[in-house]
């Protein structure tokens, strides 16, 4: 049976935005999916999530695909590039997914701290590459957490197709955006 595992961003839940209408629309595919709470969204921490992720997906194979939002798509990238060499996965689609390409003012006190882990940690693009031939990525042009310009990374190191949306700001539950078909068409 084909999985899914779709992971909220930083301050995120299971059951915002377009996660729980995404998620029947996979079941309704035949997939079985899982959309778990991480571990302190409004301190997410690499090692907390990742850890997380890995205990959640047991082993991965062909069959498993993930769908993470801005900071839960970092997850999935540092998950990636953990596994063994001969692993492969079936897809990964990254939506508003946050690398910063350019300086974001952080207005919450202590949100710096929080996110510096995840800017300085450097990723093995290489290696997450290999894990999968199926990248995907959806950004809104008007996003006002993450650059558009972080599209380029995407489709640069991972060979992702890039989607540009507009007026779906950080394509979160915030923004109001319950549905996402765009999101649902990666899925076959």
């Amino acid at each position: 049976m084909k999985r899914a595992f779709i992971i909220h961003g930083w301050d995120g839940s299971p059951e915002e935005g377009w996660f729980p209408w995404l998620k029947k629309r996979l079941e309704d595919k035949g997939y079985s999916v899982e959309v778990p709470a991480m571990p302190d969204p409004e301190e997410p921490e690499i090692e907390a999530w990742v850890g997380k992720l890995e205990e959640l997906v047991g082993e991965a194979d062909a069959d498993t695909f993930f769908v993470g939002h801005s900071i839960g798509c970092q997850t999935i990238l540092r998950y990636l590039e953990r596994l063994d060499a001969d692993y492969k996965v079936g897809g990964v689609l990254m939506v508003a997914g946050w690398m910063n390409l350019k300086p974001v003012v952080f207005e919450e006190e202590g949100a710096e701290e929080v996110a510096r882990p995840w800017l300085d940690t450097p990723l093995d693009w290489k290696k997450v590459r290999q894990h999968c031939d199926n990248y995907a990525a959806i950004f809104s042009q008007d996003d006002p957490c993450v650059p558009v310009e972080d599209a380029e990374i995407f489709a640069r190191e991972l060979g992702a197709k890039v989607v540009i949306l507009n007026g779906l700001q950080h394509i979160n539950g915030e923004a109001g955006v319950t549905e996402l078909p765009e999101a649902s068409d990666f899925f076959k």
